[in-house]
């Protein structure tokens, strides 16, 4: 998953990294001339350090939760907390080299070959991973509304268990292709370039293993969510809604007739506000899903379309839009643990138990 460099963006600096490129040694900066690097790069950098900080330390924070709090050891939190494990690595490995080759003049690869293979791999698997689990997670609420008779607790951790396994495998086979079955090259010495194989074939069937099939997958799942939802809450409330009715028309004197009136608002009380807890709590889990699903959708649309066309006609974008496209898919790994927290006050008071302990 290969971006362009944060390029100089005066007029002086864009001309010296021309001139580096076609005569592939370094130019010097003459007397007057503006620095290598203006204060709108400097900017774009020092955000990306941030983005990269608050990913980890997020993400962290929503594994270290998973793990200190037995509540959570449970469905769906081992879907979350394998999400956690991909998008940290993200942050850990991916983004900081990701950097490191964005300031390098002319998008130039200077930590070796074996450094350039961990960091292609490590780059396809945890975000091919990271775009999965959300796949899983729209999954596992779709089963949950759909089959709530049906998807007990036992069947919930065989199913999450086995998609978890087959999102880091399938993330595996894709990452891990180029170098197995000599798909492509991913590192040129002579020209000091490392990117992802780009092979037209392994180009097709990288992006769709890592992105088109599940994005396929979620939107399909999360209209079957609202559909469900729809027609079950709608149920709902035709069966609740007569039965105020009825016990105000049973009105006599008979003392048997005066106990059943008493007791059937009380049942109905009860059950509309068990009904009602059960509906809030399913439609605001609906709601997370889709917003996972549309932040997912926003991030990483523009890279993909572009890493598909790009291997196929033999063209490119300018690199300014490449690097704007990679990191914007690097950041769902930063919205996702927030929207996690954001609808779950179980996080948020885990987070406060933590901090509350330590001090």
């Amino acid at each position: 998953m290969e971006a362009a460099s944060l390029s100089p963006t005066t007029p002086g600096t864009a001309l010296l990294w021309a001139r580096e490129t076609c005569s592939g040694s370094p130019a010097s900066v003459l007397p007057g001339r503006e620095p290598p690097y203006s204060v709108f790069t400097v900017l774009v950098v020092t955000l990306l350090v941030l983005l990269i900080m608050a990913t980890f330390l997020w993400n962290l924070l929503v594994l270290v939760t998973i793990l200190r709090v037995p509540a959570f050891h449970r469905v769906p939190h081992n879907l979350v907390a394998s999400t956690a494990v991909s998008d940290v690595l993200v942050a850990a490995v991916v983004m900081p080299l990701s950097l490191t080759r964005e300031l390098s003049a002319g998008r130039r690869w200077q930590l070796g070959r074996s450094l350039c293979h961990v960091w292609i791999c490590f780059d396809v698997l945890c975000c091919t991973a990271s775009i999965w689990n959300v796949a899983a997670i729209a999954l596992d609420r779709y089963w949950t509304i759909t089959r709530h008779l049906h998807y007990t607790l036992r069947t919930r951790r065989r199913a999450s268990a086995l998609m978890i396994a087959l999102t880091w495998a399938l993330s595996a086979l894709i990452a891990l292709a180029p170098l197995l079955f000599g798909w492509g090259e991913v590192y040129d010495a002579r020209l000091q370039r490392c990117q992802v194989s780009q092979e037209p074939s392994y180009a097709i069937f990288s992006t769709c293993g890592a992105f088109y099939l599940p994005l396929g997958v979620v939107l399909f799942v999360y209209w079957k969510i609202y559909k469900a939802a729809k027609v079950r809450f709608g149920r709902r409330r035709r069966a609740v809604l007569p039965l105020p009715a009825t016990a105000e028309v049973k009105e006599a004197p008979h003392q048997a007739e005066m106990v059943f009136t008493a007791r059937c608002p009380a049942t109905v009380t009860i059950q509309a506000s068990a009904d009602s807890w059960r509906e809030q709590k399913e439609k605001r889990a609906a709601m997370m899903v889709g917003i996972l699903i549309g932040v997912f959708v926003l991030c990483w649309i523009p890279f993909f379309v572009t890493e598909l066309i790009s291997p196929l006609c033999a063209c490119s974008l300018p690199p300014i839009w490449k690097s704007v496209f990679l990191w914007l898919g690097y950041s769902n790994s930063f919205f996702n643990p927030l929207i996690y927290t954001a609808f779950n006050k179980n996080y948020n008071n885990a987070f406060k138990g933590l901090f509350t302990r330590q001090r």
